[in-house]
């Protein structure tokens, strides 16, 4: 018998087994939008930190209009998520502006549509955003002064690898022997009052996250007070992480608010704040794709999708896939099949899992935890494949948000 994990929500299994997919449509992501809703109330239920969402981990309009609801502010890195997040109603002093490649033409452009908030990751990137505040003051009359954190990229002696950099060297930020040879004069425009770091991703141990956390602490102290800035604020960014295979290596997330207050007394910060991105949106999302071919290749059971790296191209950066279920049910014994896409590389990899070994052609496959780098995070053009749909399943209905679309819609 099929054992459903925890990821699996029985209301999303029920609506997928009845749900009759249109004949363009091969693949879809659903999000559990009430479920989105319980667990953003519960990381609001603590007046320790102030939450932003990167809006990165999904952009979708329903999602960001679930975050506001529940009180997030909004983490952008790009023009085309500015616009997102403002089309949704979102005020602009209610998003913060990160990103590496952040020219004077954005920053005047951010400026103008009314954000308030920077992190700035250069000495070029201080720079133009004065000069930007300076010149839009100017010629409208007005009399901003953005409030700016300064990224900072620390180096351990210890650490891993990951798509946040880590201990390698990244473009993030600045070391602290960079930002000292700043003076805060130079920057008349800016409210200079704060400082940002974030090098690690998805970690899953409250233990090692609090302490490359406390390890943070003092070198950045040391720099406020060596350039003369009072340290209002402290970012630590993201990086809270998700159990995908279920190692039990899930994170306490009060455990995580009680490490975070002992980080706000020692930096003596009047806020402190996190930018969540998968540990906020991941578990509302599902990504359901049928099996097209099933082989045998040296003893191993191989499974072909319709779709794979395309739709869901984070197994191939990290190498670590997303959970799997079998949509219907089976009274068979699991085995381990390795999971391909439609693609012609290697690298068209979702995974060596365990599923029902009577899983056949036409079955369908649920992968979890695809609320966050799913669709906007795929290559989806290689190949000419179709986009996948979108869907928001909310009060037992489900509801078709984007529709799928054939290689023709973006074809030219």
């Amino acid at each position: 018998m099929t054992i459903t994990p925890d990821w699996y929500d029985s209301n999303i299994a029920s609506a997928l087994e009845q749900h009759s997919s249109p004949d363009d449509e091969q693949a879809l992501f659903v999000y559990q939008l009430d479920a989105l809703k319980s667990h953003l109330e519960k990381l609001q239920q603590q007046d320790v930190i102030k939450l932003w969402f990167a809006v990165k981990a999904n952009p979708l309009s329903k999602i960001l209009q679930t975050l506001d609801g529940a009180g997030f502010n909004f983490d952008v890195a790009s023009s085309g998520e500015l616009n997102q997040v403002l089309a949704q109603g979102v005020s602009a002093n209610r998003i913060l502006n990160t990103g590496p490649a952040k020219t004077k033409k954005q920053l005047a452009a951010f400026i103008k549509q009314g954000v308030e908030t920077f992190v700035v990751e250069s000495l070029n990137q201080l720079t133009w955003l004065n000069e930007a505040t300076a010149e839009h003051n100017l010629n409208t009359g007005s009399a901003i002064k953005p409030t700016v954190l300064l990224r900072v990229q620390l180096q351990w002696q210890e650490g891993e690898k990951n798509p946040l950099g880590g201990n390698s060297l990244t473009p993030f930020g600045l070391s602290v022997v960079q930002w000292q040879s700043i003076s805060l004069e130079q920057y008349p425009a800016l409210d200079i009052c704060g400082l940002h770091i974030f090098q690690w991703g998805n970690m899953l141990s409250n233990e090692k996250m609090f302490s490359l956390w406390a390890q943070m602490v003092t070198p950045l102290v040391e720099l406020a007070k060596s350039i003369g800035m009072p340290l209002k604020v402290l970012d630590l960014g993201g990086g809270l992480g998700i159990d995908y295979l279920a190692e039990g290596q899930q994170l306490n997330w009060q455990q995580t608010i009680d490490d975070l207050a002992v980080i706000k007394a020692q930096a003596g910060v009047d806020e402190l704040w996190l930018e969540l991105g998968r540990y906020a949106v991941a578990e509302c999302g599902y990504y359901i794709v049928p099996v097209v071919d099933r082989k045998e290749n040296y003893q191993q059971e191989q499974l072909v999708l319709a779709a794979g790296i395309n739709h869901l191209l984070r197994p191939a950066i990290t190498e670590q896939p997303f959970p799997v279920q079998l949509l219907r049910d089976s009274k068979q014994q699991s085995k381990m099949f390795d999971i391909h896409g439609p693609l012609c590389t290697s690298m068209d990899k979702l995974g060596q899992l365990a599923l029902p070994k009577d899983v056949d052609v036409g079955d369908k496959l649920v992968f979890g935890y695809c609320g966050a780098y799913g669709f906007t995070e795929s290559m989806p053009f290689f190949l000419c494949h179709e986009l996948a749909a979108e869907y928001v399943f909310e009060q037992g209905e489900m509801i078709p948000v984007r529709t799928a679309k054939a290689a023709a819609s973006y074809l030219a």
